[in-house]
């Protein structure tokens, strides 16, 4: 099912984020605390991606278990960044497992992750995919359902839609198609982060100069905030806004 993080706020060691936290994402990776039916740990890969300054983000994915990549450990002790989204995933079965299935997904500034499943994959999701340009679907990072998630939701951005609506539009669409999906969704460009609850968990941690939105509280900090299912989030690293997806 998946786990993911979007940080922004003053820059922070990679480590700090990923490693130190007692219920970091590294041990989300093989011990998650709320996976709700959708697996038992998350070692079908991963990816961070963070921005090094003002232009476009470096990302680092494998498809390979977190904890058994020497690499990442490595960088994370020596990379810092203000802006950051990681995640480890859970392939659903027969979906591929391989470095370009492993979120963060990329265009420009924006970094995108999926926590959850796409129902019926993918006969559910012919009718929307025949809505992208056949170049889209011939470039998909991998065949699965968040790579797909992701090119609906680039589609909208590219034609001009507002972050916050693009992931709306994307979730109550695909929840169509696919009735029973779950469908977390973060979107960054390094200045704002985008977040869907729809069928999982996801908890803010805010503080006046920093937010971290998270599936999972990383520590037992009292300032963890879990967001209601059917919400959108909007932060920047000072403000946040929730509300209905269905009000966006």
């Amino acid at each position: 099912m998946c786990r993911h993080l979007a940080y922004l706020g003053p820059p922070v060691t990679l480590r700090e984020l990923l490693f130190d936290p007692p219920y970091s994402l590294v041990r989300q990776s093989w011990a998650p605390r709320d996976m709700r039916g959708g697996g038992t740990i998350n070692a079908d890969g991963f990816g961070v991606g963070w921005y090094p300054g003002d232009g476009e983000p470096v990302r680092y994915r494998r498809s390979q278990p977190i904890w058994s990549d020497p690499t990442i450990a490595q960088l994370a002790q020596v990379t810092s960044a203000g802006a950051v989204l990681a995640a480890v995933r859970s392939a659903t079965v027969g979906m591929a497992v391989l470095d370009g299935a492993a979120a963060p997904f990329a265009e420009g500034r924006w970094l995108f992750s999926h926590n959850g499943v796409v129902r019926g994959w993918p006969d559910s999701m012919v009718p929307l995919a025949a809505t992208l340009p056949v170049r889209d679907l011939l470039t998909l990072d991998a065949a699965t359902d968040s790579a797909l998630v992701w090119a609906l939701v680039r589609h909208r951005l590219r034609a001009g839609v507002k972050p916050a609506r693009a992931v709306a539009e994307t979730v109550t669409a695909v929840s169509g198609a696919a009735p029973g999906s779950r469908l977390n969704l973060l979107l960054t460009d390094g200045r704002t982060v985008v977040a869907s609850v729809a069928g999982h968990a996801l908890s803010i941690r805010a503080t006046p100069a920093s937010v971290l939105l998270a599936s999972e509280p990383h520590d037992d900090d009292p300032g963890w905030q879990a967001v209601p299912e059917g919400q959108l989030v909007e932060a920047t690293a000072t403000q946040v806004r929730v509300r209905a997806l269905a009000e966006v």
